[in-house]
């Protein structure tokens, strides 16, 4: 089974192989992340639910297998002038702390409407902070603009061979930890991570059902899906910082093809599943990483036909960054 989808894999950017040799090089610089249950949730959702922590991870967010990945796969000749990247937050402290781990500078270029907490993050991990305009297009020439002055090795967040196979580690752990999952609902932005962990997904359980679920003030990918062609918009309108990027060329054709369903949830659903992340499950999740929860309380999945056939379900709560200084000004007062 799994030689068969290994030959329809290699079409793709990423593989089972990538992957694993990723889980491999990894191992050493990440946590592997606890699954934690809870019977009140599991009333509420009428499944049994699974959430993969990676809000527990190093630098509080999936990241850090990606940009690990990916900085510990270059030569030392590529490592010496350093790597580059362009991230509202999560990425940007990932490769950071990567690049501290591996002994090289890190550029981060960071628009300046980036939440405090992640912005620490970086400078916590040594990162050098190049502010630029909230646009992509904005991150994107800075972070050209840092790569022709220094000659330091682009990471891209999403859209990387090296990236994708390390988030893709997500899916070999959880699989071990909750083999009997039949379904993961997973955060979709970039789609290196929804991308990463469906190749590994499909290629392990070719039945397994792979949900994205994505913000409505940012739903390119649900109308790339609909549309069968890279969807970009002219603005994102979501409390979920870390989910306003759009799709590429690498990623998009593994949503195309593998991910099931794309679900669309507003900023208020999201918002209730931070609550509820905090109140039952004792965790702090930032609105990107609690949009799986929303997505699977959300009517658009209750009365879906993916629905009725999932049973067990993964939910991946990709990133616990979240500023909480709104919350403790509150209580001060």
């Amino acid at each position: 089974m799994e030689e068969e989808n290994h030959a329809q894999s290699e079409s793709y950017a990423a593989d089972i192989t990538s992957i694993r040799e990723a889980k491999v090089r990894i191992s050493p610089y990440i946590h592997e992340t606890p699954v934690l249950t809870s019977q009140s949730l599991d009333y509420i959702a009428r499944k049994q639910l699974y959430f993969k922590c990676e809000c527990f991870q190093k630098g509080g967010a999936f990241k850090i297998r990606g940009a690990s990945n990916a900085i510990f796969s270059l030569s030392d000749d590529q490592a010496a002038k350093g790597v580059v990247t362009h991230s509202s937050g999560n990425h940007a402290a990932a490769v950071a702390l990567a690049a501290k781990l591996r002994g090289i500078p890190a550029y981060i270029v960071i628009p300046k409407n980036a939440p405090k907490c992640k912005v620490e993050n970086v400078k916590r991990y040594g990162g050098q902070v190049i502010w630029s305009e909230p646009t992509f297009q904005s991150r994107e020439s800075f972070a050209k603009k840092v790569q022709q002055e220094t000659g330091a090795v682009m990471i891209h967040p999403f859209n990387d061979k090296y990236t994708m196979s390390g988030q893709g580690t997500i899916t070999l752990e959880l699989l071990e930890q909750v083999p009997e999952i039949d379904t993961i609902i997973v955060p979709i932005s970039g789609g290196g991570l929804v991308s990463g962990v469906t190749l590994a997904a499909k290629a392990i359980n070719p039945s397994i059902r792979i949900l994205a679920a994505e913000p409505k003030g940012a739903d390119d990918a649900a109308q790339s899906k609909a549309a069968g062609q890279i969807i970009t918009l002219p603005e994102t309108n979501t409390i979920a910082d870390g989910l306003r990027a759009f799709l590429g060329d690498l990623t998009w054709p593994v949503v195309r093809d593998l991910v099931d369903e794309i679900l669309t949830v507003d900023d208020a659903a999201i918002v209730d599943a931070m609550r509820m992340c905090y109140e039952i499950l004792k965790v702090a999740v930032e609105p990107s990483g609690a949009i799986g929860l929303a997505a699977v309380l959300s009517d658009q999945f209750q009365q879906s036909t993916a629905c009725k056939d999932s049973k067990k379900v993964g939910i991946i709560l990709s990133g616990g960054n979240v500023d909480l200084s709104v919350i403790w000004e509150s209580f001060a007062k």
